[in-house]
């Protein structure tokens, strides 16, 4: 009876009063304060006028992401009453209620969303996921249990964010209560980083969270990004990741040289070996258009036992290493 009397109650001051004006009286005070939250050509814009409205619409040095927070910066915010009286109406089915609390809580998103800069999402990206999240609690919200919409839209933005950048910005997708936890310690380090004048180790934000150690650095490990190697080191420079990576295979000069000087003289070294030893090695090493074969492979082809296979290997390799060194080359990493 006491839900009944409440909503014929604002029925019937909806028709006597302009709600927008009564929005404003009552909302001024913290409106001001919130203006911290976003740019303060947000907080000054309200109340002067289309003409201010136009000209923000047409500065043409607003970016994307000023234009919209200086859009939402013309949206008033909800008193209590309202919050109850609109989401009623939302879940009733009434568009305009329900527009109207999208609108009124759209400053929530961009603060929440502020939080998450540079976690691998530009903030306009970051904005639109939170706004899902918003529209999500719109549709949720229950006003009967007695608290108020920002408190229970919060939890809904954070979550839709949080599970954008798992998504969006790894390569490797992990479990949902693998993200979760990896959250707690991530915005514990965020905590400890604000208090100390370093970057708080594991062993700090164990403590702080009252989990080991292993635990903490095991689920800080998996917060690692993956880099493509064309990624630039810079805006303004050239060089990838890729550039900076040291090639394993290259040598000095003369190590490279020598490598070339037996390579192309191997097939002729191959002939001044006996004819059995010379097979086998161009079977076993993939040489002189043979596939690159086992001992037991060449053994079957040849008509030979593993173990001898292996005894005419070894004994061709230390011919061929002599013959490489009398011509002045170092037979050490030979057919390795």
């Amino acid at each position: 009876m006491e839900k009944v009397d409440k909503d014929c109650e604002l029925d019937k001051a909806s028709d006597d009063v302009d709600l927008d004006d009564a929005v404003d009286k009552s909302t001024s005070k913290r409106q001001k304060k919130e203006s911290d939250d976003v740019p303060e050509i947000i907080a000054s814009g309200r109340g002067r006028g289309s003409l201010a409205h136009n000209d923000l619409l047409n500065a043409k040095t607003l970016d994307a992401t000023q234009l919209y927070l200086n859009e939402i910066g013309f949206s008033p915010l909800l008193t209590a009453e309202e919050e109850v009286y609109y989401s009623r109406r939302a879940l009733k089915g009434d568009e305009a209620s329900r527009q109207r609390m999208i609108e009124s809580n759209l400053r929530l998103v961009v603060k929440i969303a502020r939080r998450y800069i540079n976690r691998g999402l530009t903030l306009l990206d970051l904005i639109e996921e939170g706004n899902l999240g918003l529209i999500r609690a719109v549709e949720k919200f229950d006003p009967e249990r007695g608290f108020r919409f920002s408190t229970y839209a919060t939890w809904w933005i954070r979550q839709t964010i949080e599970r954008a950048i798992m998504n969006q910005t790894r390569t490797i997708r992990l479990p949902i209560h693998v993200v979760k936890e990896l959250n707690v310690y991530l915005r514990a380090a965020r905590e400890l980083a604000q208090k100390l004048d370093h970057e708080p180790s594991a062993e700090e934000i164990a403590q702080l969270v009252n989990k080991p150690v292993e635990n903490v650095e095991r689920m800080l490990g998996l917060n690692e990004r993956v880099s493509s190697v064309d990624t630039p080191m810079g805006q303004d420079s050239d060089k990838s990741l890729l550039d900076t990576i040291p090639d394993q295979e290259t040598s000095d000069p003369e190590t490279l040289l020598q490598k070339t000087n037996i390579s192309g003289n191997l097939d002729k070294w191959l002939t001044m070996l006996p004819e059995k030893h010379s097979e086998v090695l161009a079977r076993r090493f993939g040489l002189r258009g043979y596939e690159m074969s086992t001992l037991e492979e060449v053994g079957s082809e040849i008509g030979l036992t593993r173990e001898r296979v292996r005894q005419i290997q070894v004994e061709a390799l230390r011919k061929l290493r002599e013959i490489v060194e009398k011509n002045g080359l170092s037979g050490e990493d030979l057919l390795q």
